[in-house]
């Protein structure tokens, strides 16, 4: 689904009450319609009543008068007619954080995850934050270790949901130290690229490139040009050796086309009294 034109917003997790750059871009993309509608779809999180309250107060305090929640707690509910229409009716759609897994099985075939995806094709907005942004890769993490070096068995993957083609995105990068994580889903999965997003930070996906906004970075393995690994030699819990993995740092600003693999710098001016002999 790469070629398609329909923009995702993928942010990497964190408070989103003190992310005003990223809720501006979701403001963006749906001012344009006539008092839009977005539909906050809790799936992924097991305290849904919390999470309801929390965005429902946070989009209508930016001005979005119709906050419709859609609740998937069990599996049944996918097949709800009133969920169905609410997706029908949205502008956006906006994934709360919780566990990734939980999307991927209680959505999975059923007419609303069918729906979601023609609604995609439309060109509705669909933003996630944590477990709504990872879910959105074709392939996902759904545990690992933090703070380690790559490793085998270091994660568990699943498939994702496929908005983002030949991708595994993973979320609270830096704060975590995920970076080991990801190289292990890379050694497992070479042609794919691991996507790592910082807190308070979203990568804004258009026709096969996305720009990187907000606070922190998206970080990027890309393991086409790995010449070594020794993964199927290691036993379980042994480090990995990889040599060749092209990585790309990305702040705000920073654009990346998935389609060339090719990172995008904007244009720079140096700061005002610098001084170049120090």
């Amino acid at each position: 689904m790469a070629d398609r034109k329909t923009n995702l917003i993928a942010i990497g997790g964190g408070e989103m009450s003190e992310a005003r750059e990223i809720l501006d871009e979701i403001l963006g993309h749906i001012g344009t319609k006539r008092d839009p509608r977005l539909a906050v779809l809790t799936v992924a999180t097991n305290e849904s009543e919390a999470a309801s309250v929390k965005y429902n107060g946070l989009f209508r305090r930016l001005g979005i008068r119709h906050v419709d929640i859609v609740n998937v707690s069990q599996r049944e509910d996918s097949f709800a007619e009133s969920s169905i229409k609410k997706i029908k009716n949205a502008d956006a759609l906006f994934f709360t954080g919780g566990d990734q897994l939980n999307i991927t099985s209680l959505l999975g075939g059923t007419p609303l995850h069918n729906l979601i995806y023609e609604r995609y094709k439309e060109g509705v907005l669909i933003a996630g934050t944590s477990a709504g942004a990872a879910m959105m890769s074709s392939s996902m993490i759904i545990s690992g270790n933090s703070d380690s070096p790559p490793k085998v068995s270091g994660v568990t993957i699943a498939p994702g949901m496929d908005l983002v083609e030949t991708t595994i995105i993973d979320t609270h990068f830096s704060q975590r130290g995920r970076h080991g994580r990801l190289l292990t889903a890379i050694a497992h999965y070479p042609q794919v690229l691991g996507l790592g997003i910082d807190e308070r930070t979203a990568m804004v996906v258009n026709d096969g490139e996305f720009k990187v906004i907000g606070e922190g970075v998206v970080t990027v393995f890309d393991g086409r040009n790995m010449h070594y690994s020794d993964l199927p030699y290691r036993k379980e819990d042994e480090t990995v050796g990889m040599f060749g993995v092209d990585i790309h740092v990305l702040p705000s600003g920073y654009r990346y086309n998935m389609k060339e693999r090719e990172p995008l710098a904007p244009r720079l001016t140096k700061m005002a009294g610098a001084d170049d002999d120090v």
